[in-house]
């Protein structure tokens, strides 16, 4: 029995909610509980966003990528506020705002038709299809979770713990 294309865009987007609600925000909210607010905002150097910075940056990709370029909303993205922010705006602020963003995102996917996830769309300076929005998205939000984590690992020294009580033997 062959897939549909239908079946296909369900398939990818179930896949695209796993894997930013399920694994990168799990492990955002996990890494934040290890920081102090002012640890939120310290930049190993002038070259490294902070954790703030990289958590209001996936809040404007998202916003743009699938709210924007998917959903058919207004583009009002200022990716340079993203990196100059120096904060202090609390963890629980930043949090709440990047779940905010991704209840939005889940609504535009929600509503996304599979059968049209290879037409293109505007977004950003780009055309890009429905299929690659999503893709860019999960793979910059993994990106993006994964330069978190391994700040709060040589910050903190600790084992995270994502795949505790799992086998992967």
């Amino acid at each position: 029995m062959s897939a549909s294309v239908e079946d296909f865009g369900r398939a990818l987007v179930r896949e695209c909610r796993r894997r930013l609600f399920e694994e990168s925000l799990p492990r955002i909210r996990k890494c934040l509980s290890h920081l102090t607010d002012d640890e939120v905002w310290l930049r190993p150097n002038e070259n490294v966003p902070s954790v703030g910075n990289l958590v209001l940056h996936l809040c404007g990709n998202v916003r743009q990528w699938i709210g924007s370029g998917l959903g058919g909303a207004p583009d009002e993205r200022d990716r340079p506020n993203e990196f100059s922010e120096r904060g202090p705006h609390p963890k629980a602020d930043l949090l709440a705002r990047l779940e905010a963003t991704l209840a939005e995102a889940g609504h535009v996917m929600d509503r996304v038709d599979p059968s049209r996830l290879l037409d293109k769309r505007p977004v950003q300076v780009f055309e890009e299809s429905g299929l690659s929005i999503l893709i860019h998205v999960v793979e910059h939000f993994s990106y993006h979770t994964g330069q978190i984590t391994t700040f709060v690992k040589t910050r903190k020294n600790v084992d995270l713990g994502y795949y505790a009580g799992i086998d992967l033997t």
